[in-house]
């Protein structure tokens, strides 16, 4: 018999959690093999496979029909298989040994003589987590995990294996190097191993010297000729400037968040109002705090967190005056006129548009800044030049609008609705109580992360497991509410890891996402509890 159990994971994703890693596998091939209609995105894990779909009526058609899939297994042959020369000189060689009671030319011989699976990805772009043929060198990680783990480096935790493909923090335990680039993004398939490929370790005789991780990222290219006549100059980006559009769906199995806007009405609102195509990109700026000039006439307006927005005349220009352009409105910045926007009230981002869109070039499809992959454009910075991009078609700039910002009550709190799941079982009935029923506060240390949250109120406390042990790594969705072991949930917002290892109790519905992004630290919030339809219950299914 197999097991399998169906939970939706906020308003679009679905999670089903399988007996073992090959039904995984199968899944996984299977979906993506015959995708259901609206699935964005699959993504597997060590016991489980994260949905995510387009809308929250497909998410709760995916859920129904995922517990009906007859599971094969994913066959041997699918995928590539991919050499990659190991030098084992790693520094915890000598400690697996030592665990797996092998001398450490055995440990190479079994580490190379068998062919590993690319099972998932998810930890970064480019690391896929192997399986191997035997559990010979099924090890413990690390006590203490390294704040540094060189790119290249080729580890084992538990009964994986992986290479790191740039400098980051982990607990694995090295016992070699390479020079293969596990992640260019100047090749048509960034990464070197995706999912279900066979990967074959070769030991290199020849001394290997590690090499550098690739750039993240091409920075925005300010040297090449604009495709319109107008660009935009950057004088000051404040505090963070960032150019942002719909983002990167569908590339979670490689490490790579959707990204994107944070606060998406207000974005739409922006490109709407200087008739723009809904997913052109768009200046993300922190607190309303952005200078720039104008390199010829261009169309514009701010929405989001509240500015003032002020205009200054070219220099010994005597028809045109300094002036005050409201938010939420088309405006004309003439060819030298300097705009510059300072706070002014409620909200935490202000989205700039253009008419036309910002023309910076695409990385994987989208001009996004993702800040926890290290992919697209890197923050704004003084001096830069922006190219505008031709407008095409018939493209009516919008009337002033009001603002889409997020009301509190009248005691100063921001309601934000959630749906239990997919791990409140993690927490129990009182847990989800808890949850809704006292106040949190945004802390100072929340970025387009997410929004780290603190007791709001005196009397309030941190959450509470009612369940031992520790959760194995799983996908997550937009708006998640995951709980680390001091109590105090995180909300995910754009950029977030594509999988987490804590349990994740509730997620703000879609609609209110946008408000969550514009809680500026030292907000109070209320967690509401709501049940949209498929969305309440965890449900298990039997089947032959």
């Amino acid at each position: 018999m197999s097991q399998r159990d169906v939970r939706l994971a906020g308003s679009r994703s679905v999670l089903v959690e399988l007996p073992d890693l090959d039904s995984v596998l199968g899944l996984s091939a299977l979906l993506r093999t015959s995708p259901l209609p609206g699935q964005l995105d699959v993504l597997a894990a060590a016991s489980t496979v994260f949905i995510k779909a387009d809308c929250a009526a497909n998410a709760q058609a995916i859920a129904k029909t995922v517990r009906t899939l007859e599971l094969g297994s994913s066959a041997a042959a699918t995928g590539s298989l991919i050499t990659v020369p190991v030098h084992y000189d790693g520094e915890d060689l000598a400690e697996v040994a030592r665990l797996t009671s092998l001398s450490p030319e055995a440990v190479i011989n079994a580490h190379s003589q068998q062919t590993w699976r690319a099972a998932f990805g998810g930890f970064a772009p480019g690391f896929a987590y192997l399986r191997g043929e035997n559990q010979l060198l099924n090890v413990p990680r690390r006590a203490t995990p390294r704040k540094a783990v060189p790119a290249g480096a080729v580890a084992l935790a538990g009964e994986y294996s992986a290479v790191y493909p740039r400098q980051s923090p982990g607990g694995w335990q090295l016992i070699g190097h390479t020079d293969a680039v596990l992640w260019d993004l100047e090749r048509e398939n960034p990464a070197l191993i995706r999912p279900q490929d066979r990967v074959q370790f070769i030991p290199s005789r020849a001394a290997l010297t590690v090499a550098d991780a690739p750039a993240a990222e091409p920075a925005p290219d300010t040297e090449r000729p604009a495709s319109s006549a107008a660009q935009l100059e950057i004088l000051d980006p404040g505090l963070q400037s960032l150019i942002q559009d719909a983002g990167r769906p569908g590339l979670g199995d490689l490490g790579v968040s959707t990204a994107g806007w944070a606060d998406a009405i207000s974005a739409a609102q922006a490109n709407r109002l200087v008739g723009n195509q809904p997913g052109a990109a768009v200046i993300e700026n922190l607190l309303g705090t952005l200078t720039l000039r104008a390199r010829g006439d261009a169309v514009l307006a701010v929405s989001g967190a509240c500015a003032t927005v002020n205009i200054t005349p070219v220099e010994g220009d005597d028809f045109h005056e300094f002036r005050q352009i409201p938010m939420d409105t088309p405006f004309a910045l003439l060819d030298g006129e300097l705009l510059a926007l300072t706070p002014n009230g409620a909200g935490l981002r202000s989205y700039l548009g253009v008419r036309g869109g910002f023309d910076v070039p695409q990385v994987l499809g989208s001009r996004s800044s993702d800040s926890m992959s290290g992919i697209g454009p890197a923050p704004l910075r003084a001096g830069q030049l922006l190219p505008v991009g031709e407008v095409s078609g018939l493209q009516v700039v919008g009337n002033p609008e009001p603002s889409p910002l997020p009301v509190p009550d009248e005691h100063g709190v921001f309601t934000l609705r959630i749906t239990p799941g997919p791990r409140e079982d993690w927490f129990g009935a009182p847990g989800l109580a808890r949850l809704a029923g006292q106040l949190w506060k945004a802390s100072a240390d929340s970025n387009r992360v997410g929004v780290r949250l603190e007791l709001g109120q005196d009397d309030a406390r941190p959450l509470e497991r009612v369940r031992a042990g520790e959760l194995a790594s799983e996908g997550v969705a937009l708006g998640s509410l995951q709980v680390p072991p001091s109590g105090l949930p995180v909300l995910f917002l754009a950029d977030h890891p594509v999988t987490g290892g804590y349990p994740v109790i509730a997620a703000v519905v879609d609609e209110d996402l946008p408000a969550a992004a514009q809680l500026p630290p030292g907000s109070l919030i209320r967690f509401e509890l709501t049940s949209h339809p498929g969305t309440r219950t965890p449900v298990k299914e039997s089947r032959a």
